[in-house]
């Protein structure tokens, strides 16, 4: 069964821990703060206080997307904060193991993020150290773009990676899933889903939202 992990960028800022506190109860697996620097992404959204005012609301695990330059510097603070899930991008980490083995040292779940540009050869030699691996399925930046359909063959090809080099990682993906994206993703072999406008935005409420994705990834 995939974790659907709705992200906040979606949410209402100005009720955001009841919004939080809202998809918790909706049976929401855990919580994903979008970090943007406006540097390696062209927007500036949350830093380590967003983190440490969502985790006075939510008892579940909560992911740290850091999209920034020089996440090395960053991730202490965000691990102090509250954030149980720290992915970092393999385009601005070019020590990428040590920020890996930084982030688990401060004992917390590490992760790495790829690009829908990026070759997954760029992954191959961190599999086996991570947590989790975050395939892009837009370009990052901003919420609400439209799945990238090229990303779904990347998607099974990084499945058959993680297998073949016998990784334990989780493979999520971010970007555009919607309740007929869920189900594509899930069959090339995601299995946590990240999803932000569809949960926040959904007619009926936060609670229809994450049931309608749920209930698109249980066949």
């Amino acid at each position: 069964m995939a974790l659907i992990v709705p992200s906040i960028l979606a949410a209402d800022v100005a009720r955001l821990g009841e919004q939080v506190a809202a998809t918790q109860a909706a049976g929401a697996d855990r919580i994903q703060v979008d970090v943007m620097d406006g540097r390696f992404v062209p927007n500036i959204t949350f830093g380590p206080l967003v983190v440490a005012a969502v985790r006075r609301h939510t008892t579940l695990p909560l992911e740290a997307h850091l999209m920034i330059v020089e996440p090395e510097r960053y991730v202490a603070d965000f691990a102090e904060a509250g954030a149980d899930v720290i992915i970092v991008h393999q385009e601005v980490s070019p020590h990428l193991h040590r920020t890996i083995q930084q982030i688990k040292a401060l004992g917390k779940r590490a992760g790495v993020a790829i690009n829908p540009a990026t070759p997954l050869a760029m992954l191959q030699e961190i599999l086996g150290d991570v947590d989790l691996v975050l395939c892009m399925t837009v370009n990052p930046g901003f919420g609400g773009q439209e799945f990238i359909p090229a990303t779904l063959g990347k998607i099974e090809r990084l499945r058959a990676m993680i297998q073949q080099h016998g990784a334990q990682c989780d493979l999520e993906v971010d970007g555009g899933i919607t309740v007929t994206t869920a189900a594509e993703v899930t069959r090339a072999g995601a299995n946590v889903l990240v999803a932000g406008s569809s949960v926040y935005d959904d007619p009926n409420g936060i609670v229809a939202g994450v049931a309608a994705l749920r209930a698109a990834v249980a066949g």
